[in-house]
């Protein structure tokens, strides 16, 4: 059952993005069908979900890459139909995935600036501003807290959870409001995931949006404000971080009432001693 969190004074505020009873249709697949989310600035919005929930498309609409089929999707208060995930980024929308768009064997600083390189001189002169680039990397990720050792170094010699920190900090300095984060520690044991997550909140203490899409209540309630369930590509719950503690988050994203209906059967199945269960 879908709960409606009660509204707060903070509320009040025109979210930065506000989708309402949003739905996608692939042919006569629903893969989303009234769903609701608003993302505030300094708030981190947490969409959970197990595989096949609808956490992709809901991403890829907010990104930009496909287009609702019913429902309103909102920016800043005015609906809006992107057209693009260009369009999307103009707007201040940017999208982090899971697989990382980088060239491994580029530096750091070099996929930092990657499709937005700043160059000087003019005509057959011109050329990329690579000590502007190494420069602005540098600084930005000191202004997020990331102490790497060397921007001149690939950025695949890095850490999963290194590279996501990077994106972030790209996300941040080319003027993301919205930032999107696809399952940023899904492969990622739990040093790292901590590492990551520590940055999700630095996005969320400059002032940005951001979503979280994740499959780990426990990652979620550390940092989440507002909590988002899909089931099925359905509203399994919507919350606020006052509203509920890691256990019922757990539970809900678990199953709930279908654990409990399970548990009563493998309970029955021992009380009887399995009968009516196959033999080997």
């Amino acid at each position: 059952m879908t709960t409606t969190p009660t509204p707060t004074a903070e509320d009040t505020r025109t979210p930065l993005v506000e989708l309402r009873d949003v739905a996608k249709l692939y042919g006569n697949v629903r893969a989303l069908d009234g769903v609701c989310l608003e993302v505030h600035p300094g708030e981190i919005t947490c969409v959970l979900g197990d595989n096949g929930a609808g956490k992709s498309t809901l991403i890829k609409i907010i990104a930009g890459l496909h287009r609702h089929d019913a429902g309103t999707f909102a920016l800043d208060g005015e609906e809006v139909r992107l057209a693009s995930p260009r369009e999307a980024l103009d707007l201040g929308i940017a999208t982090v995935y899971q697989d990382l768009a980088v060239v491994p064997l580029m530096p750091v600083w070099r996929n930092f600036f990657l499709g937005s390189e700043p160059t000087r001189g003019r005509g057959p002169l011109r050329r990329l501003d690579v000590a502007a680039m190494r420069s602005t990397t540098r600084s930005e990720l000191a202004r997020m807290g990331i102490d790497l050792r060397d921007v001149d170094q690939p950025i695949g010699t890095l850490s999963g959870g290194e590279r996501q920190c990077v994106a972030i900090a790209r996300a941040v300095y080319f003027g993301a409001r919205v930032l999107i984060l696809d399952e940023p520690t899904a492969a990622l044991g739990v040093k790292q995931s901590g590492v990551v997550l520590k940055y999700v909140a630095a996005a969320r203490d400059a002032g940005l949006g951001v979503v979280l899409i994740t499959h780990n209540p426990h990652h979620a309630h550390l940092v989440g404000d507002r909590f988002v369930l899909l089931k099925r590509g359905t509203m399994a719950g919507s919350h606020l971080r006052s509203e509920i503690t890691l256990e019922d988050l757990t539970r809900q994203m678990a199953g709930g009432s279908e654990l409990e209906e399970l548990s009563h059967e493998l309970a029955r199945a021992e009380n009887t001693g399995g009968a009516g269960t196959p033999s080997a």
